[in-house]
């Protein structure tokens, strides 16, 4: 049985059509990979992504759970030599990816903590008696503290499917 995958022109060209028009200048000089974070902590290869992204390899990078390794730091494009959007580009195929389905458990639980508690980091009980002791109200001014805001975000979080997406209630 044969390894060899067949590069989909029309995946590239989607990306590209998408608003990833940089991807390609890459010319694969490492230096995103080179410069990455994750990279140096797990074995996220943002260079081995965009390639395959070249080449059209969508069944190896929609799945991927490299594809949500990415912490959008913008390190990787504030040294390309090319001036590749990469971030630009993971998130377009990150939409993709949701599109089809596809999305981390990781990023599924913050959104559902977003969809419960309206912040992506619940608020701490320690953190509301030191806002209270500072004479603020102890929830902050936003989907947290306002209840029609609130409302109306879960509204949004609904019409969009995005609730479903991340197995919300």
């Amino acid at each position: 049985m044969s390894n060899v995958k067949i590069p989909d022109p029309a995946f590239a060209q989607s990306i590209i059509d998408a608003g990833g028009k940089t991807l390609d200048l890459c010319y694969q000089c490492g230096t995103c990979t080179g410069s990455c974070p994750s990279g140096r902590t797990t074995a996220f290869r943002t260079r081995q992504l965009i390639r395959k992204a070249q080449l059209g390899l969508k069944d190896d990078i929609l799945p991927s759970e490299d594809l949500w390794m990415c912490t959008t730091c913008y390190s990787c494009v504030e040294r390309c030599p090319r001036d590749v959007e990469i971030v630009d580009i993971i998130i377009l195929m990150r939409n993709m990816a949701v599109a089809k389905g596809y999305m981390a458990e990781d990023h599924k639980k913050v959104g559902r903590s977003l969809l419960k508690t309206g912040a992506t980091v619940p608020m701490a009980d320690n953190i509301r008696q030191l806002r209270v002791s500072m004479g603020l109200s102890a929830d902050p001014p936003t989907t947290v503290g306002d209840a029609k805001a609130m409302a109306d975000f879960r509204k949004i979080m609904e019409k969009t499917g995005f609730d479903k997406l991340i197995g919300g209630q």
